[in-house]
């Protein structure tokens, strides 16, 4: 682990008083720091919400050695303070303030937007997107006046049930892909028809616009198509967040949940604890300089398991204690493993079209592939570093 003081690192100084002031002492927030408006010469980026912590670290780092150079910023998914998806933002200075970009199809459809930034010819609003999915059928090429996709790392995505810790689930602690799809489907609604106790399965996603949850569909249905989940599934009217194992119904051993297995790493290895009973609402915590300036840990009851017997985590069973050497198991079920993105506009001008200015940041040479403190923030958010290459 790292052991700068992070909360000094913020591209404003007087940022985290501010920011401490708004929180009553919590967590570092993200987005620009209150008062501070991009430029039109900064970076600035939106999209995937698995990601939006990384990417506020990346931020923060890349921003503290900038130097006089376009400083890099990063709008969460949610608004940090509050937790309120779709409240308006205005990207930079002078451009026109638009819903917050919650999810990878947001991002990257505000992104193809080409909104110009009114103080300068040729520059955008926006100029880069998170992304936590491969392109689609539904994204642009690439190709003059489509995107390109820039390699950042890799993650997984798990089925993760009550652990031993918190009293045990009815649940197997291995599943295959078609035991998960049945599951899903409504066709297998009892745990010792998958292998487990005589117990009915309480199934729960995430809400939409959730990525993990379109990945895990994704993944479930057949040939690109997502798998539309059975009536027995519940996303608890539409407010489960993703990757929080703190909702109390959760706390049931007959639920199961997809979760980022990097956001699982991040939460109980590297973060700090909700300071507030519960967790409830948007996490409050107060990290050590030791720990991951963004993010709470809200894994809460819930504990990973394997897919087609192959472990999440290595080493496996991933110990309760500190681990630094934890991470993504590699050779974890391939179809549940996948690259996350930066997005940006296709330059013709460049062998990887990538634009310069973003090169600098995100090409296969720049700072987030090369940089020592970049690697670190990569893991200790959980990735595996894999960076650096256009699709």
């Amino acid at each position: 682990m790292r052991t700068r003081a992070r909360l000094g690192m913020l591209a404003a100084g007087c940022a985290v008083t501010a920011l401490l002031a708004v929180t009553g002492g919590g967590t570092a927030l993200a987005d620009p720091p209150p008062g501070v408006a991009p430029r039109v010469t900064d970076l600035v980026g939106a999209g995937a919400g698995p990601t939006s912590s990384l990417y506020d670290q990346l931020a923060s780092d890349y921003d503290a050695q900038a130097a006089g150079r376009p400083r890099l910023y990063s709008w969460d998914a949610v608004n940090p303070a509050t937790g309120e998806a779709g409240d308006r933002i205005v990207t930079k200075a002078g451009c026109p303030a638009l819903p917050r970009p919650d999810g990878t199809a947001a991002g990257i459809a505000a992104l193809t937007r080409n909104e110009p930034d009114p103080a300068a010819a040729g520059a955008y609003c926006l100029d880069y997107a998170r992304s936590y999915r491969a392109r689609d059928a539904s994204d642009p090429p690439l190709a003059p006046g489509g995107v390109a996709f820039v390699d950042l790392a890799t993650d997984a995505v798990t089925y993760a049930t009550r652990d031993a810790a918190s009293g045990g689930s009815d649940a197997p602690p291995n599943l295959s892909l078609a035991r998960l799809r049945a599951i899903y489907q409504c066709t297998v609604t009892n745990w010792k028809q998958a292998g487990g106790l005589a117990a009915p399965i309480h199934a729960f996603l995430p809400a939409a616009p959730s990525d993990v949850r379109s990945f895990f569909l994704t993944v479930l249905g057949a040939g690109g198509t997502p798998l539309v989940p059975g009536s027995c599934v519940s996303d608890l009217g539409g407010t489960l967040a993703e990757n929080e194992g703190v909702n109390q119904a959760l706390n049931d051993p007959d639920a199961i949940v997809p979760y980022s297995v990097a956001a699982y790493l991040a939460q109980v290895y590297h973060s700090a604890a909700c300071s507030v009973a519960g967790c409830p609402g948007n996490p409050v915590c107060r990290p050590d300089a030791a720990q991951n300036e963004f993010g709470c840990d809200t894994h809460g009851v819930l504990g990973l398991n394997e897919i087609n017997s192959s472990a999440p985590v290595t080493p496996w069973p991933a110990p309760a204690g500190p681990c630094p050497q934890c991470q993504i198991n590699p050779g974890f079920s391939k179809p549940f493993r996948h690259f996350i993105y930066t997005v940006v506009r296709y330059d013709a001008a460049t062998s990887d079209h990538i634009p310069p200015a973003l090169r600098t940041v995100f090409g296969h040479g720049g700072w987030v592939c090369t940089s020592a403190t970049a690697a670190g923030d990569v893991h200790e958010y959980g990735f595996l570093r894999d960076c650096g290459m256009s699709h």
